[in-house]
């Protein structure tokens, strides 16, 4: 299990949010417990079993739903 912290290009709405929320929870092995989008912070900060999914797969279904990965951390959860 991965610990990940995503800075996003800044948020203007809740329902991005909500769309962010859905393309993330989406993936196989993310663990939707963990997910926490911030509005104020434009942070995604989610656990994930990396041998079922990757950061980039989290990363590009960001980029899917029209959101700008700024940068993103990765570490042992």
């Amino acid at each position: 299990m991965q610990k990940a912290t995503i800075q996003l290009e800044t948020l203007t709405c809740p329902s991005c949010m909500q769309k962010i929320e859905g393309a993330v929870k989406s993936l196989d092995g993310i663990d939707t417990d963990s997910l926490n989008v911030s509005f104020n912070s434009s942070k995604v900060k989610l656990n994930f079993d990396d041998e079922k999914v990757s950061i980039k797969d989290i990363e590009n279904a960001i980029d899917k739903v029209g959101y700008e990965v700024k940068k993103s951390t990765v570490r042992p959860a």
